[in-house]
């Protein structure tokens, strides 16, 4: 398996393809090469797994009319190699490359439908100056496109793309909001790049002089179609041959000079495949040589998640047992965190859950062992694999007017439960269902209100067709491409050989469906080859994870991410109704799932990854921490104020508190430990001597010690609480009243009444152009409550806080211990304790107990030299000169 990247136009250049090709080594970490002629200019990077020692492209034929690069492999290559020889070509590689080319030559494009396979391939023609892309039938390689002025660009991956340096990068919006809308992706050319597309399954371009021109080089879907209306009947005869197909296609897909393994999730699918290797190696069949003497398999598995399947997977080791090596991943939640942003830059695009991350994990382990590895992919597009095709189906009777609809009915029911047992939950419970429009921005979601997705929904083979090749399989298939070769490893599909599949569509629809039974054929097929455990069970899991409690784990990563200004400021979110949903999801009051949550989670750190500018990063070495007696980084030590006060400000490390933490002991240890380094630096402390000094708090932490903060999915946010909020502005970091639990925590302190008084006299006040009337109203008490921060340390990044109780009797109660303890040299000035809100936008005095005027302490904290996030710096001591 391999990448190729290329151009055509005079846009292109050998630095440009230089560029695009190092994009994708791990596509091809075996070798690279290049060519260049007149406007074209193709690329190759090799993962190299029949001919080894051979193959090497881009790769020309012996007259040098025709060059290829090519990412794939053709099956069923020697019998075209056969035939082509009785054509009179000769081959000089024993590789399937090379009979691609050739292939290509005797027959142009129509040669592409003779080749059972996966593929995205490029082809140059000296002589008639024509380029010729192609993606096999099913898509399963890939291929990307973008017109940038007169020149094409196309490569294996979108990142060849945006590094040519010709391509400008813009969202495509309406691809985004039918993601967040319909749940969908990969519906049709366009990605989620503006301007750039991808190849369909089955379609070939040519680019020349005249044009471009793309179209289809096979009759396949239609095929599928009529094959679907013969309805030939089944029986034992049918599952019999679909064994021998099958069966036939695992063997092609074991043609391999390097090491095969099994992808085994535990499903119907996986396991056939994983069985079927196991009976070829008892059988000897000389293509398993790639397998080895024990087929290694690889499985993800979650011991005590609701959707763990190592039961099954335990079921087929145990039928193989003594021909395989088993390899078990547990991929975990904080692994997940980890990976996250690679992950999604793997990816490329959006992806409709977290599930493919557990099929990531297992090719980050599988290519320790092997470099091609089988799965199941593609047998529930062709077989109705998911639940929902059942209700097609009865459609499809009942339109019929059969009089077996009803009794196909009652024998699924246990089946259509399933899919409805958490709605129906929710509805019991009266959760509120929350459309998908209502976490957008009302512009965007305006913009593209017209969209539409429809599927077919009254005649099953049809459907399986459109899923095929259009809803659901071209992005499994594109996560297992983005995953596989991410670490340098060819997946194959064995279900997805052409004839396989049109072998299923030439049969009766009770192949498919019959009596509840979904996959029929294969059921049929492997009994007594399959354990029975997993050829009769009637619940698909498949490769996954247990996002709902993955998710519950990092509610406050995600929380945070949901909070950011990033956020925030995208022109597709509303982030108070995201962050309302959230803290609902939470709690357990609204009927919004994961999969919402994971879709703008998702959107968002995609948008980081490709769009936003990344900061420069800078190696400084080792982390330092800073002492008591240095400035928190970006601020100073010392201050002039307005008033002509010379002030010295030295805010103090320490660790972070919680509703537990005693705060008089944890002040005064910070108090000793600061005298302590002070007597130990004798330029600070004679500069200190004989000067007034303070101390400052910052009231956040205060509160926090008497279980004044509060996490934000415990706050019950009313409605009026929602609305108001709506009415003021949101302050950067979730400082002041603009999100509905900031203005709840409001509404509870001061009362419905105050608060509504203090929002009229704010709306007359901006009238009259005087801003800060509603927190001169509403109180001091009410301008210190903060929302999550999202650059503060946890708690407070997923927390709302009330401001402290009594804060002139808590600094009393801290000056008077802090002067029976300081050294006797500093004892006679100490002036006196303040708790201070600070922040970067306002600082106010909430408590002292030092007579005189609040605004000269406010002076001192102009600059605000603490810091709430990693510096850890919530209390300072202030000497002034």
């Amino acid at each position: 398996m391999c990448g190729i990247v290329g151009y055509y136009g005079p846009g292109g250049s050998e630095a440009v393809l230089r560029k695009m090709n190092d994009c994708q080594v791990h596509r091809g970490p075996d070798g690279e090469g290049s060519f260049i002629e007149g406007p074209v200019g193709l690329g190759h990077r090799r993962l190299s797994i029949i001919d080894v020692a051979h193959g090497q492209q881009p790769m020309q034929t012996a007259d040098g009319r025709y060059t290829i690069a090519y990412n794939g492999e053709v099956y069923n290559y020697l019998d075209l190699r056969t035939e082509l020889e009785a054509l009179g070509h000769t081959f000089t590689t024993d590789s399937d490359t090379e009979v691609v080319l050739q292939a290509f030559a005797e027959w142009g494009g129509d040669a592409f439908d003779r080749f059972n396979g996966m593929w995205g391939l490029a082809i140059w023609d000296a002589q008639e100056q024509r380029l010729t892309l192609s993606r096999d039938h099913f898509g399963i390689k890939p291929v990307y496109l973008a017109q940038v002025g007169d020149t094409l660009l196309f490569s294996s991956e979108i990142k060849s793309i945006l590094a040519s340096g010709l391509y400008t990068k813009a969202v495509n919006e309406r691809s985004l909001y039918r993601y967040l809308r319909f749940r969908i992706h990969e519906d049709g050319r366009e990605t989620f790049f503006a301007g750039i597309d991808r190849l369909e399954p089955s379609e070939m371009l040519t680019v020349d002089a005249s044009g471009v021109e793309r179209r289809m080089f096979t009759r396949l879907r239609e095929e599928l179609a009529e094959l679907g209306k013969q309805q030939r009947p089944y029986d034992d005869a049918a599952a019999a041959e679909y064994k021998e197909r099958l069966f036939e296609s695992v063997r092609l897909r074991l043609q391999s000079e390097v090491p095969v393994g099994t992808s085994l999730s535990g499903g119907l699918d996986s396991s056939a495949v994983a069985v079927i290797i196991n009976q070829l190696l008892n059988q000897g069949d000389a293509t398993t040589k790639s397998v080895g003497a024990r087929q290694n398999t690889f499985s993800a598995v979650f011991p005590g998640s609701a959707n763990d399947e190592e039961k099954y997977v335990d079921a087929v080791l145990d039928i193989c047992e003594g021909q395989v090596d088993s390899h078990k991943i547990l991929p975990t939640a904080d692994e997940f965190k980890q990976d996250l942003l690679d992950f999604i830059r793997t990816q490329e695009e959006p992806l409709i859950s977290s599930g493919p991350y557990a099929q990531f994990q297992v090719m980050r382990e599988a290519t320790n062992h092997v470099t091609v590895l089988l799965d199941g992919q593609g047998a529930d597009e062709m077989m109705a694999g998911y639940i929902p095709y059942y209700f097609v189906y009865l459609r499809q009777l009942k339109a019929q007017g059969k009089k077996d609809a009803a009794l196909e009915l009652s024998k699924s029911l246990d089946v259509l439960y399933r899919l409805g047992r958490f709605k129906l939950q929710d509805k019991i419970k009266r959760k509120k269902v929350i459309p998908a429009t209502a976490f957008m921005n009302s512009e965007f979601s305006s913009k593209y209100a017209g969209e539409k997705f429809a599927t077919e929904g009254n005649n099953l083979k049809l459907r399986l067709i459109e899923d095929l090749f259009h809803n659901s399989l071209p992005s499994l298939l594109r996560y297992e491409d983005k995953n596989t070769m991410r670490f340098s490893l060819e997946g194959r599909v064995p279900f997805l050989d052409k004839e396989v599949v049109k072998f299923i569509f030439s049969l009766s629809d009770e192949a498919i469906i019959k009596d509840g039974w979904n996959k029929r054929v294969l059921r049929d097929a492997t009994r007594g080859l399959l354990p029975e455990m997993i050829n009769r069970r009637r619940n698909k899991i498949g490769f996954t994870t247990p996002q709902g409690e993955w998710f519950m784990r990092l509610k406050n990563y995600f929380y945070n991410i949901f909070l950011s200004e990033e956020f925030a400021n995208r022109p597709y979110f509303d982030q108070n109704e995201v962050l309302h949903a959230f803290e609902g999801w939470i709690k357990g009051t609204n009927g919004v799932d994961s999969m919402t949550f994971w879709r703008l989670l998702n959107v968002e750190l995609w948008l980081r990854e490709f769009f936003d500018d990344k900061p420069e990063v800078i190696d400084e070495g080792p982390v330092r921490i800073k002492t008591d007696l240095e400035p928190n980084a970006d601020k100073q030590l010392a201050l002039t104020t307005s008033l002509g006060e010379q002030v010295t400000r030295y805010p103090l490390r320490s660790e972070l508190v919680d509703k537990d933490t005693d705060l008089d002991p944890f002040v005064m240890e910070h108090i000793d430990r600061f005298f302590a380094t002070l007597g130990a630096d004798e330029e600070h402390s004679q500069a200190m001597v004989g000067k007034q000094w303070y101390f400052f708090i910052s009231e956040k932490i205060i509160a926090i010690t008497q279980g004044r903060s509060y996490f934000i999915w415990d706050i019950n946010v009313g409605r009026p609480a929602r609305v108001l909020s709506k009415y003021v502005t949101r302050t950067p970091a979730g400082i002041g009243l603009g999100s509905p639990f900031t203005m709840q925590l409001a509404i509870q302190e001061a009362g419905l009444p105050r608060v509504l008084y203090a929002s009229a006299g704010g709306a007359v006040g901006k009238v009259l152009g005087k801003k800060g009337l509603f927190y001169e109203l509403v109180g001091n008490d009410i301008r210190a409550i903060d929302g999550p921060t999202e650059y503060s340390a946890y708690p407070s990044n997923v927390s709302a806080k009330l401001a402290p109780k009594d804060p002139d009797e808590v600094a009393a109660r801290l000056s008077e211990q802090i002067r029976s303890r300081v050294p006797q040299a500093y004892r006679d000035t100490f002036g006196g304790t303040i708790v201070m809100d600070a922040n970067d936008i306002g600082r106010n005095v909430l408590g002292s107990d030092v007579p005189g005027d609040q605004g000269r302490f406010e002076e001192m904290f102009a600059d605000n030299p603490l810091g709430q996030g990693s510096e850890q710096t919530p209390m300072a001591i202030v000497v002034v000169d």
